[in-house]
């Protein structure tokens, strides 16, 4: 409930005074408050709040923070000079609005930290370069396109396709770690928040996890801020130490609520009525991401991005892919071909995720690009319907082979350990023997823990291959390598 006193008090301190003249949805039009600068906070007598848009001498114009309903004839008065909102460690494990009000039911927030909202990016003599592996837990990724600590590496793919559930992964990821995951939700469906929450409750990724929630339907200003407001909050932990994963689900909702604000604004309308700063508007949020050079520490940016029908060329799929510093592609027609995560192989990218591979990874990555392209390949030819040479036959069996590994449930976790023994085996069998796939992962789960130098890992890779390949018992052999294994 509101305090009166809070506003009485702001008028009685000599804070600028304004009047509400004109109302326009979530635009409000303020006579008075002379003098006051962009960006700052101002309250009004009924309780709601504003964030000051543009300034011309007298007439302001101001985001209702709240909602549409403003009463001409409202007194407003400067509350802040520049719009803060809470941060802290206090906010891991809690579920807040854009301006850090608690939305989870378990009390105010015990932190009397703030910080601003629209901060500037470290500069580049302030930044270090990125060499860390940020392990996802998702073989499809890590294998293929290695996503490194303070990256910026867009999801992009139509509805349905994956893209919150291999960030619902990576966020589960990390348990175990000191890492803090920061997930910005905006415009999504209420079921659909709800499963997410569900999700990171279950896997015990809440615990490590700050969920910033803007309903697009009950305030187009606060989907407008929360990128900015989650990134704050993830900035004051990484300035104070911490590696921070940011994840924006998504950004397409993002641009739709601020286009919805310029066209209020009556700013002229750009490529597919998106106002001429949208790219500004996602650079200079993507790039407060990287590694700082004073204490070595991370922030992480992955920002998801809608692509209708799997068109990758709109303007905000190709404005996000040219900021970022890679991209992964889930693609609908790779889902309905019943390969899951839906990577398509083809057009994802991770332009510095090289640096945090050793040589033996590098040449694996490598390895297994050209494997699938000769499988493709192979796969295109079969269905001509004559008849395969036997290495064209060897090429769809080793491709078959290698996306049964990449094939993973939403449960299912591998270390980077567990990634390379499956993969490996399998490249060892050169698409000669049969593997019983499913069985050799159980098994490469077990005994990755007894993988302490490079030497091992050939070791292991030739037991796996010989006693999971189906037509020779495995056993006996399995007994070596995995105890506790039955026959």
């Amino acid at each position: 409930m509101f305090d009166s006193h809070l506003f009485q008090k702001l008028v009685e301190a000599d804070n600028l005074t304004g009047e509400v003249v004109a109302v326009n949805s979530f635009l409000i039009e303020v006579r008075g408050l002379e003098g006051i600068r962009l960006g700052a906070k101002v309250l009004f007598e009924d309780g709601q709040r504003g964030l000051v848009r543009e300034a011309y001498g007298d007439k302001v114009i101001l985001f209702n923070l709240d909602s549409e309903q403003m009463a001409i004839g409202t007194l407003a008065v400067q509350q802040e000079q520049l719009m803060t909102i809470p941060v802290g460690k206090q906010l891991v494990g809690r579920v807040v609005d854009p301006m850090g009000t608690p939305l989870d039911g378990k009390g105010p927030l015990k932190t009397t930290q703030t910080s601003g909202v629209f901060n500037a990016a470290p500069g580049i003599m302030d930044r270090s370069a990125l060499d860390t592996y940020l392990p996802t837990g998702v073989t499809a990724v890590d294998m293929f396109f290695p996503v490194v600590l303070g990256q910026r590496i867009a999801f992009l793919g139509d509805s349905k396709s994956g893209k919150s559930t291999i960030l619902s992964q990576l966020s589960a990821n990390q348990e175990g770690t000191d890492r803090i995951v920061v997930y910005v939700l905006v415009g999504k469906r209420k079921v659909d928040i709800e499963n997410l929450l569900a999700g990171l409750r279950a896997s015990g990724a809440m615990d490590h996890t700050i969920v910033v929630l803007a309903d697009i339907f009950d305030s187009l200003t606060q989907s407008y801020l929360a990128p900015y407001a989650g990134c704050a909050m993830a900035e004051f932990l990484w300035y104070g130490g911490q590696d921070v994963i940011i994840i924006y689900d998504d950004l397409s909702s993002h641009a739709e609520a601020y286009r919805q604000l310029s066209l209020l604004q009556e700013v002229d309308p750009g490529r597919d009525s998106y106002p001429g700063d949208m790219f500004y508007a996602h650079s200079s949020l993507l790039e407060r991401a990287g590694k700082l050079l004073k204490n070595g520490k991370t922030l992480t940016s992955l920002p998801i991005v809608l692509t209708p029908n799997d068109d990758i060329t709109a303007y905000l799929s190709t404005s996000i892919m040219s900021i970022t510093d890679g991209q992964i592609i889930l693609d609908l027609s790779v889902f309905r071909s019943g390969i899951r995560p839906a990577v398509n192989a083809g057009l994802s990218v991770s332009r510095v995720g090289g640096n945090a591979q050793t040589v033996r990874q590098k040449r694996l990555s490598s390895t297994l690009f050209k494997t699938l392209a000769r499988y493709k390949q192979a796969e295109e030819f079969s269905h001509f319907g004559s008849s395969l040479s036997k290495d064209a036959q060897t090429d769809l069996t080793l491709g078959q082979q290698i996306y049964a590994v990449l094939q993973q449930s939403t449960s299912e976790r591998y270390s980077l350990t567990e990634q390379q023994l499956m993969l490996e085996t399998v490249l060892l069998g050169e698409g000669d023997a049969t593997l019983d796939v499913p069985k050799m992962k159980q098994a490469a789960k077990k005994v990755a823990d007894k993988v302490k130098k490079e030497e091992d890992l050939d070791h292991i890779e030739k037991q796996l291959l010989k006693d999971f390949t189906v037509e020779k018992p495995k056993a006996v052999v399995l007994k070596e390598v995995v105890p506790d294994a039955k026959a």
